[in-house]
């Protein structure tokens, strides 16, 4: 009777460690729009300690500021089987060829699941140039991305 609880836990607590001892996720993606395709690599490093959940395209990281702006990824979230994704990006005004355009944010939440390799994008845009260009709202796209090396953990 003891022994069917007692390999239930062992299982629990051998599937909750092997869960913290991912640290790093690669994928291949790719986005297609009105016939044009882009192929991306994406690395996901998550939380760790002190250090906040990255995410780098092409191993360019997505956390970036300067005097136009700044992109921060706020969280990176397993909550199996999916891969939640929140970035928050704030633009300054500018000026494009003669163009002025006001401040502008845009708030992206990502779905990802790296069983499927289904990729849920929801761009919720406000002022700035993708305003005036894309549309204020909530814009939603769908790409994939497959596992390219198997998640390992970071020495």
């Amino acid at each position: 009777m003891n022994l069917p609880k007692l390999l239930l836990c062992s299982c629990l607590i051998l599937s909750s460690a092997l869960a913290w001892a991912v640290d790093v996720m690669e994928f291949n993606c790719k986005r297609s729009e009105k016939g044009y395709t882009e192929e991306y690599e994406m690395k996901i490093m998550l939380a760790s300690g002190t250090q906040k959940a990255k995410v780098f395209l092409d191993g360019r990281d997505l956390d970036q500021s300067d005097n136009l702006g700044s992109q921060v990824v706020k969280s990176v979230t397993l909550a199996r089987p999916n891969i939640l994704i929140l970035i928050e990006a704030k633009f300054q005004p500018e000026e494009l060829m003669g163009v002025s355009y006001p401040a502008g944010s845009v708030v992206t939440n990502i779905t990802l699941d790296p069983i499927t390799g289904k990729f849920r994008k929801v761009e919720k845009i406000q002022g700035g140039i993708l305003g005036a260009t894309i549309g204020n709202g909530t814009h939603i796209s769908d790409e994939t991305c497959q596992v390219s090396k198997l998640p390992y953990k970071i020495k």
